[in-house]
């Protein structure tokens, strides 16, 4: 089945130090852009993250040190990324989990202005859960009919991704081959940053999603009490949830 784009769709996958989207850095990240037309494209890139990559992560994807020693770092390549997923929407597998965060995070780290929640995001993964709860090889396998040969690598994850998503619409006529829709059911929460640390309740109020405000209004909690904007500024937080606080804070500020 070709999917109904209205704008281009980017399927990624990112390799990484570890998993810890504040910590760790991308050491390669793969995508295939399918535009509306049903043409598609797709790159590569490896990357030099700046840290060593822990073994127990080279043991998952392969990637060592010494492959990445002469490579560009992400801020060298930020830019020229950005301008090949601009306008479109995101598809990956557990990516609105891990992938996006973490490739939010780097796009701040390198300075680089891309506005994701114009977005919209796929992630194959939950369509996975919610239908068959089963991992990546495991979905294409049952999905493909075919066995996914070099799996954890970034190339090989992105395609197979890709196909299970089309053949997901083939399988479940409830699932409606519409980029809006899919994002929306793929989503586990309303959230307002990356990490669901801070997400909109029902009325599209923003609400802290951990810790002792859990369920609180954001605005209600910064007005209140006045060290808690100070302690996520200088917590291990991830940058674009940081961005948030400061946006709200701002709000609050010039409503006054």
């Amino acid at each position: 089945m070709q999917l109904n784009l209205r704008n281009p769709l980017v399927f990624f996958d990112l390799e990484t130090t570890g998993i810890n989207i504040v910590k760790d850095r991308i050491v390669e990240i793969s995508y295939v852009k399918v535009f509306p037309n049903g043409k598609e494209e797709g790159k590569t890139y490896r990357i030099n993250p700046g840290m060593p990559i822990p073994p127990e992560s080279t043991v998952f994807h392969g990637i060592t040190d010494e492959d990445v020693k002469d490579c560009p770092t992400f801020k060298e390549i930020a830019r020229n990324l950005a301008s090949e997923i601009e306008g479109c929407d995101l598809a990956g597998f557990n990516s609105n989990r891990f992938d996006i965060p973490l490739l939010a995070e780097e796009f701040l780290r390198a300075e680089v202005d891309i506005d994701f929640r114009k977005r919209k995001f796929i992630d194959v993964q939950t369509i996975f859960h919610k239908m068959e709860q089963r991992t990546l090889s495991a979905a294409y396998k049952f999905y493909c009919h075919k066995e996914l040969e070099n799996a954890h690598t970034a190339e090989a994850d992105t395609k197979a991704t890709y196909e299970v998503l089309k053949a997901q619409l083939d399988r479940y006529p409830e699932l409606e081959n519409d980029m809006a829709f899919l994002a929306k059911f793929s989503s586990h929460n309303n959230n307002v940053d990356f990490a669901g640390r801070v997400v909109y309740d029902d009325n599209g109020v923003e609400v802290i999603n951990f810790g002792k405000y859990k369920g609180r209004p954001v605005a209600e909690v910064l007005e209140a009490d006045s060290g808690y904007y100070g302690w996520i500024l200088g917590g291990d937080f991830p940058l674009d949830t940081k961005k948030v606080f400061t946006e709200i804070k701002l709000r609050g500020f010039n409503s006054k």
